[in-house]
């Protein structure tokens, strides 16, 4: 049970009467129920607060934890959650509270301090907050969740603790990753079945298509690519390679950052969502912004998917499909290493030397390396298709990143 910092929640009458529908509950949680508070600080795009969201909805729906989410930017986060009401400071949406992380002092004077505290990525905690961990009975379960990296010493850091200079306070690292050792990735229970139907069913599919593009599923010969990257130079020469192309490609690009380079290319001056643009074997399609169970029908309807950052890096490899990864760029190349560190992992035998090879040659190219060659690639299409049903194996292995945190908490709370 939540230890209280002040005499109790504001009441769920002090929002306006329109708001009374969706009021935030104030009882506690039930016997046995874990109560946790997640911060989390929107830094670039939609990644810090999408990993959250999932974390969030998971732990609720699958542990039965009563989840707070507080969260700075509400314009981002609606983004993933159109129910999500930016206005609103408090809300309940799918069962979580979410509150409008406004300034650093706002969270923690009136609320009440969860049995697990989730730091999101280092972003530190209003102090507030952590003096009223220190005041409560029993100290709260406190995680640092990091950032996913697939580099050897994630491992070795991996439910490191470091005490807090000030208070009895000690900070669990929890990291995400590849390999054992760590606590693996996001993975819901229902992941693998609902792809199943989705991959079985013909009009499901149809469907999916004339609802994400307005027009009828292309023909079975075309290669269906999902492109969502940041801004990138080698994007011109891959889709003059696509142009022409001896087979049919149907490119289905999300709109974003990348959206201005598919415009330039195909001579428009925007390329929004609902767009359509036909050059050579290359038709493109802009698709709207979508929620996440939406980006992950993206993925199981494309035969290749690029991706970005880290959400949609794990989705992707969920997907089972070939993928490339557009790492988020770091000064001075730093972010090289962590993609020759994923691709260890990814590329390990069986898939064959050659095709490792290629592979490695198209993400460096993606990435500033190089120059990206599609022919290459697609010479080992069917070995990487192979590869990719089989990691998708290997990493469910590792068990899940909200399973793993979750027993962990647990055993801390014993």
């Amino acid at each position: 049970m939540p230890a209280t910092m002040s005499s109790a929640r504001p009441p769920a009458s002090s929002a306006p009467a329109s708001q009374a529908a969706q009021s935030v509950p104030t009882q506690t949680p039930p016997d046995g129920a874990i109560a946790c508070d997640l911060f989390c600080a929107v830094i670039d795009n939609f990644g810090d607060i999408g990993v959250c969201w999932r974390l969030a909805r998971q732990l609720t729906s699958e542990h039965g934890w009563q989840v707070r989410v507080f969260v700075d930017d509400l314009h981002a986060f609606k983004k993933l959650c159109p129910a999500l009401e930016v206005e609103r400071s408090r809300q309940a949406v799918s069962g979580i509270v979410i509150e409008h992380w406004h300034e650093p002092a706002h969270a923690g004077d009136i609320l009440e301090v969860a049995d697990v505290v989730i730091e999101a990525f280092g972003c530190e905690l209003p102090h507030v907050y952590v003096a009223g961990m220190a005041r409560r009975e029993r100290a709260p379960v406190w995680l640092n969740l990091e950032y996913l990296s697939a580099e050897d010493w994630v491992a070795d850091f991996h439910l490191r603790q470091s005490p807090h200079p000030r208070y009895p306070l000690t900070k669990t690292f929890f990291f995400p990753g590849l390999g054992t050792g760590t606590g693996g990735v996001l993975k819901e229970r229902h992941l693998d079945a609902a792809r199943a139907a989705f991959e079985a069913s013909p009009p499901a599919r149809e469907a999916w298509w004339r609802q994400a593009t307005g027009l009828a599923a292309p023909h079975p010969g075309a290669t269906v690519i999902s492109l969502f990257a940041y801004e990138n130079p080698a994007v011109e020469s891959l889709l003059e390679q696509w142009r022409d192309s001896p087979a049919p490609i149907e490119l289905l690009v999300p709109e974003g950052r990348i959206s201005g380079a598919i415009a330039r290319f195909f001579g428009l001056p925007a390329f929004a969502a609902g767009s359509h643009a036909e050059r050579g074997s290359l038709r493109a399609h802009a698709l709207a912004f979508t929620d996440q169970p939406g980006y992950d029908a993206l993925l199981w309807a494309s035969d290749l998917n690029f991706v970005r950052g880290e959400d949609s890096f794990v989705r992707a490899q969920w997907a089972a499909r070939p993928f490339v990864w557009h790492i988020y760029p770091q000064a001075d190349d730093a972010h090289l290493p962590k993609l020759d560190a994923a691709l260890a992992h990814y590329t390990a035998p069986p898939l064959p030397s050659a095709a490792r090879a290629a592979l490695a040659r198209f993400w460096h190219a993606w990435n500033g390396v190089g120059e990206p060659d599609w022919a290459d690639f697609q010479r080992h299409r069917a070995a990487f298709e192979q590869r990719a049903a089989g990691w998708a194996q290997e990493l469910a292995a590792l068990g899940d990143l909200a399973g793993n945190l979750a027993e962990f908490a647990k055993s801390q709370l014993k």
